[in-house]
């Protein structure tokens, strides 16, 4: 994109400095009384974008920093006053009738305020966007404050270099040549770099998609434990047992990670047996009793129960159901109490448990069974006082 040709490049050499001077005195003496009055239209539009540029100012909420107010409002109150003053001598310049050369120069010295004031404007609502995205809390303002520094040289480099090679085009300059170096050696950079690159835009899809934050139970591939620090290049977690892992933003993401501290509730299955000799009444009312159990309990809620099978040596019951919190320590304790208040509860009804037991049965070769026991054993002989006398 290139400027209109009233923008042209601008020659100064030793006649041009000379010739402007006396145009501009000719021009003085000729039309002083439209330049009073474009002054004074100049002076009023100037101080109308002063204006509008205060309000920017007033738009910065201090308290919402990435609302979209602010945003706009502080990308209005980077407005340059040289800016301004062009922008009233551009609008202005043909009223008054200027000389050619003041015109063009008026043109040339707009063109290129503008091409840079805009980077500005670019620059200001492209980081805001960035923050907006990254959120406002305590946690992720700190990570991000740690990624804003580079963040902001990226863009600023990369929306500069964009506004200069504009402005250059602008004055003439074969521009393609540098395009293409520039191109060629962001390649180089980016492949020699490509680690560095790996893990800092890893970090920034950590910031900008929340999978987790500090503070926050994750489980990533055998590492499980809670989120202490998230950089540029890795992130460190304190683990379970203690020791703190390092692990790199770009591996962290290339695996699936889970985050434990998003669950509203987490779902226990406890599988229990009782014995055979149960009779099927008491088994019917199991999923009632633990029903009963279950929602006794603060912050239990049952999903289902019934019996799944008949086990080798116990008939098997599956128990589903939900701590409704997010604390794991709490979650801990209610799966505690409701096993001891089910084994009170089964103990107080007389429901046995079942273990792993083996009976063995043995037959004669006719089918009769045969009890490892004498069907009538004999009772111990009883002493009489005969016997009694005779011993003593």
């Amino acid at each position: 994109m290139t400027a209109p040709n009233s923008a042209a490049p601008l020659m100064i050499d030793g006649t041009s400095i000379p010739t402007l001077w006396n145009d501009s005195v000719q021009w003085l003496s000729d039309h002083s009384f439209q330049i009073l009055i474009a002054a004074a239209i100049g002076a009023g539009i100037f101080f109308a974008l002063l204006g509008i540029r205060r309000i920017g100012v007033k738009m910065c909420d201090k308290e919402d920093l990435t609302g979209w107010r602010t945003i706009i409002g502080r990308a209005i109150s980077k407005t340059g006053t040289i800016f301004m003053v062009l922008v009233a001598a551009k609008l202005v310049s043909g009223y008054a009738q200027s000389p050619a050369l003041l015109a063009s120069t008026i043109n040339f010295l707009f063109t290129i305020t503008a091409v840079f004031q805009s980077a500005i404007w670019v620059r200001e609502i492209a980081l805001g966007m960035i923050e907006r995205r990254a959120g406002t809390d305590a946690h992720h303002a700190e990570a991000l404050g740690n990624a804003m520094g580079i963040i902001r040289l990226l863009i600023t480099v990369t929306i500069f270099a964009i506004a200069l090679i504009l402005v250059l085009d602008n004055l003439g300059v074969n521009v393609t040549g540098l395009v293409a170096g520039l191109g060629i050696g962001g390649i180089a950079i980016g492949m020699a770099a490509k680690g560095i690159f790996d893990d800092l835009f890893a970090a920034l899809s950590i910031l900008f998609d929340k999978p987790f934050r500090r503070g926050d139970a994750i489980k990533w591939d055998s590492t499980s434990g809670t989120v202490e620090a998230i950089g540029l290049k890795t992130t460190r977690v304190r683990s379970v047992t203690g020791e703190e892992v390092v692990i790199s933003n770009a591996n962290l993401l290339n695996k699936e990670l889970h985050n434990m501290a998003r669950l509203r509730r987490r779902r226990h299955v406890l599988m229990i047996g009782v014995t055979y000799q149960t009779p099927p009444e008491v088994c019917a009312e199991i999923p009632a009793i633990i029903k009963e159990i279950v929602e006794e309990q603060e912050k239990c809620q049952l999903v289902r129960c019934g019996m799944t099978a008949f086990g080798g040596s116990s008939l098997d019951y599956e128990i589903q159901f939900d701590v409704m919190s997010e604390t794991y320590e709490v979650v801990f304790a209610a799966r505690h109490a409701v096993c001891v208040a089910i084994l009170q509860r089964f103990n107080k009804e007389g429901i046995e448990f079942a273990y792993p037991t083996q009976t063995s049965f043995t037959a004669a070769p006719d089918g009769t069974l045969v009890m490892p026991y004498a069907d009538d054993p004999a009772p111990p002989p009883v002493k009489t006082p005969a016997a009694k006398k005779k011993l003593s």
